[in-house]
């Protein structure tokens, strides 16, 4: 059990840490740089990243599921349905613009690629508080337990 609850923590902590990082600090760096820039830092950026978020979405969601069906609180279970939710939202209100923003061959303005930037933004930042309150019911549950 002890396993599955670090599992937990430590996928969703990373899970975390890395969309408040994206939120926070990369994005809007990125956007100070320049449109073109962003543009062409968006789709190795993305290719890098998805990967690791998908496999700390599920793997953490996993995890918190698993140390509550082994008998953890209720806790763990809000907090994995949180933490699962950065998926289908990402699959609906983020795909499309990831797709747009990937298709390097598009006929683009600068002005439509800001605008589709700008866009993703607050988005990503509901994936970002989504699993800071996972993580943060993960930790609660861990040292309530």
């Amino acid at each position: 059990m002890v396993a599955i609850e670090f599992s937990a923590l430590f996928l969703c902590g990373i899970f975390f840490g890395a969309a408040v990082y994206i939120s926070i600090a990369q994005h809007p760096a990125t956007m100070k740089t320049g449109t073109p820039f962003a543009a062409k830092f968006f789709p190795p950026m993305y290719n890098l990243a998805a990967p690791m978020q998908i496999t700390t979405a599920i793997g953490g969601t996993l995890a918190g599921l698993l140390q509550w069906f082994f008998g953890g609180s209720i806790i763990w279970l809000v907090g994995a349905v949180l933490l699962i939710f950065v998926i289908p939202f990402t699959l609906i209100f983020l795909q499309p613009i990831n797709d747009q923003l990937l298709d390097t061959d598009a006929q683009r303005t600068d002005a439509d690629t800001e605008k589709l930037l700008n866009q993703w933004a607050p988005r990503h930042w509901v994936r970002s508080i989504a699993s800071g309150l996972a993580f943060a019911l993960y930790i609660w549950a861990s040292v309530t337990a």
